[in-house]
């Protein structure tokens, strides 16, 4: 059978179907247990939890369901020198989007504080916690935490933008690596260089990385149906992700917002942009996306753009200037159909295996 395939062995689940993990608070319990119970793999993006919340989260997926689920993090989650910025370059930032705070009639916010990385301390929770998968995003955890993984039978998996990083994931030992093409929503996970220069798409970057590595290699970015999944298949993935279909559904933590933007005509229309948040992601087209291609330079370092940037999010919203928001999602957004998480991942399946049985006929 097409599912039976050596992701779905290490995993332990039926069908190597992965939901994506969203960070940002939009993950939910509820969504990746229903995924996980349904015999894919439920994820939960967690890099911008406290270790405390992650407890708490772990808690949960694990009273949810008594199958193999998935917690995210981001290895390198800040691009700041010593966690801030000088105060020259956020004079540039000021005089950048000085017109949009005043078009919405809000003050402008000071510079963000100092950023301090979370991830070594989040990883002890992974550890102590043990979920049955931990997955991650910018870079490589370090040769002693993967051990530990292994060791206490954590499954491993890292995102990889190109085929070099796809290597050096290999060389780590993670156990499975996820082929991140840039149709994929949300943010790009490069770590080895710009990620302006991981523009491969899913399918080309898949082969690239088949032919060059041994370790078994999930498709992800403009995969949101059975279709999609048995393209991945055929092309020697193990398994897809489907990020954009999932985070659609009523089950993710998106605002009712977030999900009727992904339904609708403007959903046609994606940019990668570093506008929001500092890092490249794409999401919907907005009017500050536009405004602002080529000014990259002047916005502030991830993650103190996103804080710089929640002031003027949160008056967007109130005021339902809908243009001046980000609304992650991927190039294959216009194909949604499911907004119940069980109906998609039914029809995923029931599509896949469709595909399959009309290969062996013809």
């Amino acid at each position: 059978m097409w599912y039976q395939t050596e992701a779905s062995k290490i995993l332990g689940i039926q069908y190597p179907i992965l939901q994506g993990p969203f960070g940002g608070n939009l993950s939910s319990v509820e969504l990746v247990s229903i995924v996980s119970n349904a015999g894919g793999l439920g994820g939960y993006g967690a890099y911008t939890l406290t270790p405390e919340e992650i407890i708490q989260v772990d808690q949960q997926i694990k009273a949810s369901t008594n199958k193999p689920y998935n917690i995210n993090l981001w290895v390198s989650d800040t691009d700041t020198v010593d966690g801030s910025v000088l105060d020259e370059h956020f004079k540039k930032v000021e005089v950048l989007f000085k017109p949009y705070f005043d078009e919405l009639g809000i003050a402008m916010p000071g510079k963000p504080e100092p950023f301090k990385s979370r991830f070594e301390n989040q990883v002890e929770v992974i550890l102590h916690q043990k979920p049955p998968v931990f997955s991650f995003m910018f870079g490589i955890p370090s040769a002693d935490i993967l051990e530990q993984c292994h060791r206490q039978g954590i499954v491993t998996i890292g995102a990889a933008t190109t085929l070099d990083e796809a290597i050096a994931l290999e060389v780590a030992g993670v156990d499975l690596i996820i082929s991140s093409g840039f149709e994929a929503g949300g943010h790009r996970p490069s770590f080895l260089r710009p990620a302006e220069s991981s523009t491969t798409g899913t399918f080309v970057l898949l082969q690239l990385i088949k032919e060059k590595v041994k370790t078994p290699v999930i498709a992800a970015g403009g995969i949101a149906n059975g279709k999609g999944v048995a393209a991945a298949l055929m092309l020697g993935a193990d398994a897809a992700q489907i990020g954009t279909a999932f985070l659609a559904t009523d089950e993710s933590n998106a605002t009712p917002k977030h999900k009727q933007m992904l339904f609708s005509d403007a959903a046609k229309y994606t940019t990668l942009s570093r506008a929001f948040t500092g890092r490249l992601g794409r999401g919907i087209t907005s009017r500050i996306a536009k405004d602002l291609i080529h000014k990259e330079k002047d916005f502030l370092p991830f993650p103190l753009q996103t804080k710089y940037m929640s002031h003027l999010r949160q008056a967007a919203i109130e005021q339902e200037k809908w243009d001046m928001i980000l609304f992650w999602g991927g190039q294959i957004a216009p194909l949604l159909k499911y907004k119940k998480a069980a109906e998609l991942m039914r029809s995923i399946l029931e599509e896949t295996t469709t595909c399959f049985e009309q290969l062996k006929v013809q």
